[in-house]
This record gives structure tokens, sequence and C-alpha cells, in this order.
């Protein structure tokens, strides 16, 4: 039997994202800010200096009108599973602070832990790891509105997207007082899947037949982001355009899945 038939209590949370309905509007970076107490600064003019867990990329095809044709895609952290758990900022973490769960399949971040080396950064072919160079500062008032649940990171250590772990744990903790063996589907949803208007996000555990995820992630349009470099990303994308397709592994001219070595 398949280990992903064999689900049981080994999960394998991921997401499914339908590039061909996203409008790109920004409400999963927002809601994913709000949740996780990402903090901003005054001027975000500088990028490299901007924490986005959840960043909206831009594609284009690149041809002249009336061929131009664009795609915006979200990029969260890809929760690698690499193999055998061994993620590429897994791998190289001197001090253990990022971490793969087996039972959920999420890559964590501890942040006591990271004393700011960035290896992760570097080993992360996703750049979807960010440095913090300053404190948090937040606008007067505003610390009253920020998410209990999450710890506001320090500077000098790493972030990045957790899949809203504060929400599995809170799901976990509800099905045990009402005597579930299991939290369902709807139990545990991310952020940036709730507030995208268009619904181009679908989460949930990958292992499960029962879940949307493990149908769609089947579809023939499906794949994934740098796929071949075999990270096993749990960010599966749809689209019906092969230009989106071929971006998203990052196929040079004249070159195909069947020419990879």
């Amino acid at each position: 039997m398949k280990a992903e038939e064999n689900h049981g209590n080994t999960k394998k949370f991921g997401m499914v994202i339908d590039l061909d309905v996203c409008t790109g509007c920004g409400s999963c970076m927002v809601a994913c800010m709000a949740e996780n107490n990402v903090p901003f600064r005054k001027d975000e003019s500088d990028k490299l200096k901007s924490i986005t867990w959840m960043r909206v990329y831009k594609l284009s095809n690149g041809k002249p009108y009336p061929e131009t044709d664009i795609c915006y895609l979200p990029r969260p952290c890809q929760h690698c599973e690499g193999h055998e758990g061994h993620s590429p900022c897994v791998s190289v973490c001197p001090a253990t602070a990022t971490d793969y769960d087996m039972q959920t399949g999420i890559v964590s971040q501890i942040y006591t832990r990271c004393f700011g080396c960035r290896y992760c950064m570097a080993a992360c072919p996703y750049h979807a790891r960010y440095f913090n160079w300053y404190d948090p500062v937040w606008p007067k008032g505003m610390e009253k509105y920020l998410n209990p649940d999450v710890s506001v990171r320090m500077r000098g250590v790493v972030e990045k997207c957790s899949f809203c772990i504060q929400r599995y744990q809170a799901a976990k903790n509800r099905a045990f007082m009402e005597g579930k063996a299991d939290i369902e589907e709807g139990d545990y949803q991310t952020a940036c899947t709730q507030a995208c208007p268009a619904g181009a996000i679908t989460f949930g555990d990958l292992n499960n037949p029962a879940h949307a995820v493990y149908k769609l992630k089947k579809q023939p349009n499906a794949f994934r982001l740098l796929e071949r470099l075999g990270t096993n990303p749990k960010i599966y994308y749809l689209s019906s355009r092969e230009w989106v397709r071929r971006a998203g592994d990052n196929y040079l001219k004249n070159e195909g899945p069947a020419k990879i070595g």
C-alpha cells in the first residue's frame, strides 16, 4: 500500500493554488501578515529588508500585445520534504532552529534557537525566508491587535511561513475537548486560504483521499516550483497555460522534462 493511502495519523499538509483563478489582489499577503504578526516598515521600498511570508509575483509570457499574457503566482514557504524530511533549510541549520515535522510535513522555525547565521536563507531555492534586521515597531495602539497565539520575532533571527501552525494546535485542542479522534478538513485552514476572495487556494492533508488537495494535486495541469531540484515541495500549482507551467520549473529554451537528466 502506498504511504499516501495509509495516511492514518501521519499527515502531510499542503496547498494547491489555481493560478488561472488568482487575480493578484494581495488579500493572502494581508491576511498572512495580520494572522502571524509579520512586521512592516514605514518605507517598504527596499525589498531586501521587507518580510513577506506570502508573496505574490507577477509573471509574463514576454510577448508583445495582443499576445501578452500575465499570471499572478502566490509563493509561501514550500515546506519541502526533500529526502525523508531533509529539506534544504533543515539540512544546513547548525542550531536546529528549523526542523521537519514527520507527523504534519510542516517545516518549523524555532525563533529562540536561531542565531541569525542565515544558512537557511542561502539554501532555500524559493527565497521564502526572511531576516529581521530590526526589532519590530508597531504604530501606536496597534500592539493591542497582535495575535496572542503567535510570538513576535526579535532582531537577528530568520522567519517564514508556518502554515499557521497555531491554528493546527488550536484545532487539535478543540478536537480533544470534543472527544474527536482527529481534526476534520475544515477545522484547520490557513489565513491566506480563507482570505482569498477568488478561492484560488485550497489547503489540506495531501495524504488524505477525503481532502480536496489530494484530488487537485493529481490534475494533469498540476506542477510544483523547481520540482526537478528534488526538494519535493508541498505547494502545488494549477494552470491550463503551458508557458506558466514551464516557467514554474524554470526550463530553458528548447528544454523540457524529457531532456532533464
